[in-house]
């Protein structure tokens, strides 16, 4: 078991810097923020795949905090090319 998760641990890397070559030379804002959260769901890959080579469940939270940071920045980027800025502050024209 543990061979298998060393090999999809290459992999998973070897993709990163795919993801990553992506991300700097992509064409448009929105391959960029693709790339991004592709990033984000392989270094999910690869503390789960460490969390199985080293046979311990306490690297899961991290996961977890990884997880809910990777979808916020992704949420951020996607309404900061919609519209242009990130907070809305709303004025009272008087």
């Amino acid at each position: 078991m543990k061979i298998m998760a060393s090999i999809g641990l290459i992999i998973v890397s070897i993709s990163i810097f795919g993801y990553l070559y992506r991300a700097i030379k992509g064409p448009s804002m929105a391959d960029r923020v693709v790339a991004l959260d592709a990033i984000g769901i392989a270094l999910m890959a690869v503390i789960a795949l460490f969390s199985i080579i080293l046979n311990t469940p306490h690297f899961i939270s991290i996961l977890m905090l990884l997880a809910v940071l990777s979808f916020l920045g992704t949420i951020s980027f996607a309404k900061f090319m919609d519209k242009g800025e990130i907070i809305e502050y709303e004025r009272d024209d008087i």
